[in-house]
C-alpha cells in the first residue's frame, strides 16, 4: 500500500511531534520504524474475521486539548469514572494530550515511578528504553507497527523490589472528535516481591470515524504480583484495538480483569508468557454485544516454567445482530512440566440474529502436565426463567437477573467501587 495516499500523517508530522514532546532519539527511531513497517506488515490474521474494512489507519493521530488544574473540569464522561473527592493517583489522557496528572508523595517516597509516557521518557528514558516494545515488539502486524509510529500518550509505572502498592493506581483514557486518535502505551514494571494493581477505563466523546490502539506491556519479576483491570466503554463511531501481554517471573502473578463494554467493532488480545517456575496467570473477560457490533476478543497463555498455572474465564453475552469470537489458547511448551492450564468460554445469545463462537484451544507438547477446556453457546435456560417466575419475577426481570449473574464472577472483581459501579451500569445500559 502506499503510505503517503493512504495515511493522514506522514515522517515529518511524526518527527514533529516527537521533538514537540522532547523524545530521546531511540523513541523517534523506533516511531519510524514502525511508520515504515506499517506499509510493509499485513494486518493480524483474525478466523472468521475480516477487518481490512474497518478504520485502523485514517486518523489525525496528534490532535492535543489544553490540560486542566482541577478534576471538576474534566469532560462529564470522565468524570463519571472518577471518585472526585477522593482523587489520589490518576492519569487522565484526551486524545495526544494529557489532561490530569497526581501522584501522592508517599508513593514517590517508596521509590514507585507513576507518570505519563511521555514524563518518563523525558526523566527515566534508560529506564523507559529497557522495556519499550520488548515484550510486544512493533513488527507483529500492521496494527502494532501503527501503534508504535503513533503513540501520542499512555503511562509508566514502576515498582522496585518488595515494595507493595495498598491502593490502586487509575488511569482514565478519552476520545473525542472527528478521525481522533487514541493511541496509549502502557508499560508496568513490578520488580521482585513487589505488588500493584493498575486499573484504566476507555471511554469517548462525540466523534466520527474515531480509532483507538492501545497496547499494554507488564513485567512481572520474581514473586511479584500485577493486577491489571479494564473496562472499554467507548462508542459506535470507535473502532477498538487493544494489545495486552505480559511475562512473568518465578512465583510471580498477574490476573487480568477485562470488560469489553465497546459499542462499536473491537479486536482484543491478551497474552500472557508463564516464564518462571511457579508462575501464575489469571485472565477474567466480560463482553456485551449489541446492534451490528463485531467483537474478536482473544486470551491465551502461553507455559515455559514448570509447575506454572493458569486459568482463563471468558463470558459474553450478545443481543440484536451482534457477533463475539472469543478464542481461549493454553499452549504448554516442551519442558514445562507440572504446569496446569484451564479455561471455560461461555457466550449467551439473547436474539434469533444474535451470533458466538467459543473456541477453546490446548496446545500441548509436554506429557507430565494438566490441562482443561469447556465451551458453551447458548440461549437463557427456560427452566431457569420458569423457576424465577414461579417465585413471583417477572419474565424480563427473570431473564435480567440470569444474565447478571452470568457476568458476576468477572464484574464482582474490579479492584475499584467507582469502576465496578461504571461497569455495572454499562451492563444495565447495554443490555436494555
Amino acid at each position: 500500500m502506499s503510505v503517503d495516499v493512504q495515511l493522514r500523517f506522514d515522517r515529518q508530522a511524526i518527527t514533529g511531534f516527537s521533538r514537540a514532546n522532547r523524545e530521546p532519539d531511540w523513541f523517534l527511531e523506533k516511531r519510524l520504524a514502525g511508520f515504515q513497517a506499517a506499509a510493509e506488515l499485513p494486518l493480524p490474521a483474525l478466523e472468521k474475521m475480516k477487518i481490512d474494512k474497518w478504520n485502523y489507519n485514517q486518523f489525525e493521530p496528534f490532535q492535543t486539548c489544553s490540560p486542566v488544574s482541577s478534576v471538576q473540569e474534566l469532560d462529564e464522561v470522565v468524570k463519571a469514572q472518577i471518585d472526585l473527592d477522593n482523587v489520589r493517583n490518576l492519569l487522565v489522557q484526551k486524545n495526544a494530550s494529557t489532561q490530569f496528572y497526581a501522584v501522592t508523595d508517599d508513593l514517590k517516597q517508596q521509590g514507585v515511578i507513576f507518570a505519563p509516557l511521555a514524563v518518563a521518557l523525558e526523566q527515566h528514558g534508560e529506564l523507559v528504553k529497557k522495556y519499550m516494545l520488548n515484550v510486544v515488539p512493533y513488527d507483529e502486524h500492521a496494527l502494532t507497527a501503527l501503534h508504535a509510529a503513533v503513540i501520542n500518550g499512555g503511562a509508566f509505572l514502576y515498582v522496585p523490589k518488595n515494595v507493595e502498592v495498598s491502593v490502586p493506581l487509575q488511569a482514565v483514557y478519552e476520545v473525542a472528535g472527528d478521525r481522533a486518535l487514541l493511541c496509549p502505551h502502557v508499560i508496568i514494571v513490578a520488580e521482585a516481591n513487589s505488588r500493584v494493581t493498575y486499573v484504566d477505563t476507555f471511554v469517548s466523546a462525540e466523534g466520527k470515524d474515531m480509532v483507538t490502539n492501545s497496547i499494554v506491556e507488564v513485567y512481572v519479576g520474581s514473586g511479584a504480583f500485577v493486577q491489571v483491570a479494564s473496562v472499554r466503554s467507548l462508542s459506535a463511531d470507535v473502532h477498538d484495538y487493544s494489545f495486552r501481554r505480559a511475562t512473568v517471573d518465578r512465583d510471580g502473578k498477574v490476573e487480568w480483569i477485562l470488560g469489553e463494554m465497546n459499542d462499536g467493532n473491537t479486536v482484543a488480545n491478551n497474552t500472557t508468557l508463564l516464564k518462571g517456575t511457579a508462575s501464575t496467570a489469571e485472565t477474567k473477560t466480560v463482553a456485551v454485544g449489541t446492534g451490528v457490533q463485531r467483537q474478536n476478543l482473544t486470551s491465551q497463555v502461553f507455559h515455559f516454567g514448570t509447575y506454572s498455572e493458569s486459568n482463563i474465564l471468558s463470558k459474553a453475552v450478545m443481543t440484536e445482530e451482534a457477533f463475539c469470537i472469543l478464542n481461549g489458547i493454553t499452549k504448554i511448551e516442551k519442558g514445562a512440566t507440572k504446569a496446569n492450564g484451564e479455561q471455560a468460554e461461555n457466550i449467551l445469545m439473547l436474539s434469533e440474529k444474535a451470533r458466538g463462537d467459543a473456541n477453546p484451544i490446548l496446545l500441548i507438547d509436554e506429557d507430565d502436565v494438566k490441562a482443561g477446556h469447556a465451551a458453551s453457546v447458548g440461549r437463557v435456560s427456560e427452566e431457569s426463567i420458569y423457576y424465577l417466575m414461579s417465585r413471583g419475577i417477572s419474565r424480563e426481570q427473570a431473564e435480567r437477573l440470569i444474565i447478571l449473574g452470568f457476568l458476576d464472577p468477572v464484574v464482582a472483581e474490579i479492584p475499584i467501587e467507582e469502576v465496578k459501579k461504571k461497569l455495572r451500569q454499562a451492563l444495565e445500559r447495554k443490555l436494555g
